[in-house]
C-alpha cells in the first residue's frame, strides 16, 4: 500500500490524510482538492499536493476520498473508474446515498477497481483526535489490507459485510443523533416552560438514564446559561438536512416509515428559514422554544 491519493481534504479529510501520511514509511501520501485554497493548508499541515492528478490516478495502489454530497462522489468515482489501474482500492469516506453508492460499485467493478465504503462516525474535532468510529463494508480481503489506516483513523472498527451495509448503518447512526437532537428539543423547552432551571436539565440529564456520550457533549457547549449558549457548529443545520434526506431516501427505498425523521427535517429547515443554517445542529433547540413561546437569549 505504497502510493496513495486523498482527494478531498476538507474538515475531515484533511485531518485523515494527516493521520495516514504520519504512519510513514510504506505510506506515500498525496493530496488534492477541487477548492485550491486548500492546497496552502495541506502543505502548512506537511502534507504533499499532487500537481499531476492524472499520472498519480494511474499511479495509486489506494485512492481515498471525503466528499460533501452524492454529485461529487460520482464524479469522482467516475474519474477513477476511468483512470486507476485494475487492482487499485478505492475507499471513498463520504455519507452519501445507498443508491449512489450501489451505481458506483458496478461502474468500478466493469474497470477492475476494488471498491470500500467506509462510513465514519464523528465530528472533525474526532477526526484530528484519531477517535471516529470506522464501519466498513466491501471486499473483506481489502478491509484487511487496510486495517493500519483504519486504526490511524480511531480505535473502533466495524466491518459489516461486502456491500452497502457501512452506508446503511451511518444513517442509522445519525438518525439517532439528530432525533436525540430533537428529543433535546422537546424536553428542554417543556422544562424551561414549566420553570425548571436550564443548567440544572442539563445535569440531570447528563447524570441520568439517559445521559449518553452525545447528550453529555451538548451538555458542554449548551448547558451553563441560557445566556451563554453556544450553537458554535461541530455540524451545521445545512450537513444534517442533508443526511436527514438520505435518510428519509432510504426509508423510502426500503418501505420503513420515518414520521419523526420527516418531522425532524421539518424543523431544521426551520431553524434555516431563521438564518441559523450555518449554526449547530442542536439549533433545533430554538425551533421547538420558537414554537412553545419562549425567548432566545442566544
Amino acid at each position: 500500500m505504497k502510493n496513495i491519493l486523498f482527494l478531498g481534504v476538507g474538515k475531515m479529510g484533511l485531518p485523515m490524510a494527516e493521520h495516514v501520511a504520519a504512519l510513514g514509511a510504506g505510506f506515500e501520501v498525496q493530496v488534492h482538492d477541487v477548492d485550491k485554497a486548500r492546497k496552502s493548508l495541506a502543505e502548512s499541515r506537511g502534507l504533499v499536493w499532487c500537481e499531476d492528478l492524472l499520472a498519480r490516478t494511474q499511479a495509486c495502489d489506494l485512492i481515498v476520498s471525503s466528499l460533501p454530497h452524492d454529485a461529487a462522489f460520482v464524479s469522482v468515482a467516475q474519474w477513477v473508474a476511468s483512470h486507476a489501474r485494475a487492482g487499485c482500492i478505492y475507499m471513498d469516506t463520504s455519507t452519501v446515498s445507498v443508491s449512489a453508492s450501489e451505481a458506483v460499485a458496478l461502474t468500478l467493478k466493469t474497470h477492475g477497481v476494488e471498491y470500500l465504503r467506509v462510513s465514519v462516525s464523528g465530528n472533525n474535532h474526532m477526526a484530528q483526535a484519531a477517535n471516529l468510529t470506522v464501519m466498513v463494508s466491501g471486499p473483506q480481503g481489502c478491509f484487511e489490507a487496510c486495517r493500519e489506516i483504519f486504526a490511524a483513523w480511531g480505535p473502533k472498527l466495524f466491518y459489516l459485510g461486502e456491500a452497502e451495509q457501512s452506508r446503511l448503518m451511518k444513517l442509522v447512526v445519525n438518525l439517532l443523533i439528530v432525533q436525540t437532537s430533537a428529543m433535546l428539543a422537546e424536553g428542554l423547552t417543556l422544562g424551561r416552560k414549566g420553570g425548571l432551571d436550564w443548567s440544572q436539565m442539563w445535569e440531570v440529564l447528563a447524570g441520568s438514564a439517559v445521559g449518553s456520550p452525545i447528550i453529555k457533549a451538548k451538555a458542554e457547549q449548551l448547558a451553563l446559561s441560557l445566556g451563554a449558549r453556544d450553537f458554535a457548529p461541530t455540524f451545521t443545520v445545512h450537513q444534517m438536512l442533508k443526511d436527514l434526506e438520505l435518510m428519509l431516501q432510504a426509508g423510502k427505498g426500503l418501505n420503513v416509515p420515518l414520521a419523526q425523521t420527516a418531522m425532524t427535517s421539518q424543523w431544521m429547515q426551520s431553524a434555516i428559514a431563521h438564518g441559523e443554517g450555518e449554526q449547530d445542529y442542536a439549533a433545533v433547540i430554538k425551533v421547538i422554544e420558537r414554537m412553545g413561546g419562549l425567548e432566545n437569549r442566544d
